[in-house]
C-alpha cells in the first residue's frame, strides 16, 4: 500500500504556533483565575486536556461544563481548555500542583506520577467497562487515589480515555513480532513504554500534540490509541494500516491540585464533585457509541484494518506483570485484585 504522508493537504500548527497557543490560553486562564469573580461572588473554574475537537474527552469535558455551568448558575463557572491549550499532561500536572488550574484530565502518565497507577498499564487487565466499574470500587478508591493525595493530586471522578489500538505505515500488527523495529509513539509512561519494549517495538514517548507531525514525517512509523483520538486527531491521515489490538484499557481521571481546590467554598467543591462522578455514565455510554461509529468511518478510508491476536500480545507481556509485582509497593496485591 502507497504511504500517504506525501498527500495529506491539511497542515498542522508549528511549534512556535503551538506556543503562542499556550501562551494566549495561560493568559486567558489567569484572567478567568484573578478576574471578577471574587466581587461578584462567583467562583470561576478551570479544566484543561489534551483532547482534539470532537474526541472524547472534547465531548465529556464539555458536556461537564454544561452540567456544572446550569446547575451552579451564579454561583460558580467552569471553563475548559481542551487541545493540550495548556501544555501537555505533564504542564497541566504541574499547574494543579503549583494552584494556577483547577482540573485536569490525566491518563497515562499518572503512571509516572504514581508508580501504582501503572495497574493500568498492563495489557488486558481491564475486560469491559463493567469490569473497570469493579476495579474502580474495589482499588482505585481504597488504594489508588490516597497514593495520588499523598503526591499532591486529588482524584475526583473516574472517566474514560479508552481502549487502544495500534496505527502504523509498515505493516498490520497480528502479533508481537510485527512490532519488530518499528518506530511507536507513546505516552508519557513508563510502563507503556516498558510494555512495548518487551513487545519488540522501539517505544519513544512524546506529547500528544506532536504525534501528527512525527507520523506524517516519518520520525514516528507508528502511534497506539483509542479509536477516538485517532480520528479527531486526524492520525488516520498519515497511517496505513489500523490494528485492533485493545491492549490496554487507559481509564481518565478527573484530577484536581488540593491546594488550590481546597480554597474554594465546599459547597461549590461537593456539587462539582456530585457532576464529576455523575458523569461517569454519560462517558461510558458516549465511548461505546463513538467505537462503533468510528471504526465504521475508518473502514471507509483506505487504512487496511485488522484483527489482532490478543493471546500472543498477552503472553508477550507477562514479564511486565511480574516487574510491576516486584516493583510496585503492594503491586501483585493490586494486580490480583483488580483480577478478581
Amino acid at each position: 500500500m502507497k504511504r500517504r504522508t506525501g498527500r495529506v493537504g491539511r497542515s498542522r500548527p508549528t511549534r512556535a504556533r503551538r506556543t503562542l497557543a499556550i501562551a494566549l490560553a495561560t493568559a486567558a486562564l489567569n484572567s478567568v483565575g484573578c478576574g471578577g469573580g471574587a466581587e461578584s461572588g462567583l467562583v470561576e473554574l478551570s479544566l484543561g486536556h489534551v483532547g482534539s475537537p470532537g474526541s472524547l474527552y472534547d465531548v465529556t469535558a464539555n458536556e461537564f461544563a454544561r452540567r456544572v455551568n446550569e446547575r451552579l448558575a451564579g454561583r460558580a463557572e467552569l471553563h475548559v481548555y481542551g487541545a493540550s491549550q495548556l501544555g501537555g499532561d505533564d504542564a497541566m500536572l504541574q499547574r494543579l500542583r503549583l494552584g494556577t488550574l483547577d482540573m485536569s484530565l490525566p491518563s497515562t502518565i499518572m503512571s509516572s506520577m504514581v508508580d501504582a497507577f501503572g495497574l493500568f498499564e498492563m495489557p488486558y487487565l481491564v475486560r469491559d467497562r463493567e469490569h473497570m466499574k469493579r476495579i474502580e470500587e474495589a482499588v482505585v478508591w481504597p488504594d489508588l487515589a490516597p497514593r495520588a493525595e499523598e503526591a499532591g493530586y486529588r482524584i475526583l471522578a473516574v472517566w474514560e480515555n479508552g481502549f487502544r489500538h495500534i496505527t502504523n505505515s509498515r505493516r498490520p500488527i497480528h502479533g508481537p513480532e510485527d512490532l519488530s523495529g518499528i518506530k511507536l509513539r507513546t505516552p508519557r509512561g513508563v510502563w507503556r513504554v516498558k510494555l512495548f519494549q518487551a513487545l519488540g517495538a522501539n517505544p519513544t514517548p512524546m506529547p500528544f500534540s506532536e504525534v501528527f507531525v512525527a507520523l506524517q514525517t516519518g520520525v514516528m512509523d507508528g502511534q497506539e490509541n483509542p479509536l477516538t483520538q485517532v480520528t479527531s486527531a486526524k492520525l488516520h491521515e498519515v497511517q496505513d494500516y489500523l490494528s485492533l489490538t485493545g491492549h490496554v484499557y487507559s481509564p481518565a481521571f478527573v484530577t484536581t491540585g488540593a491546594g488550590r481546590w481546597e480554597r474554594h467554598p465546599p459547597e461549590i467543591r461537593a456539587e462539582v464533585e456530585a457532576i464529576a462522578r455523575e458523569m461517569q455514565a454519560f462517558v461510558y455510554e458516549t465511548a461505546a457509541r463513538m467505537d462503533e461509529e468510528l471504526l465504521a468511518q475508518l473502514e471507509a478510508t483506505e487504512m487496511a484494518i485488522n484483527e489482532a491476536d490478543p493471546a500472543r500480545f498477552e503472553a508477550a507481556s507477562e514479564p511486565v506483570y511480574e516487574e510491576f509485582a516486584t516493583t510496585v509497593e503492594g503491586g501483585r496485591t493490586l494486580i490480583d485484585k483488580a483480577r478478581r
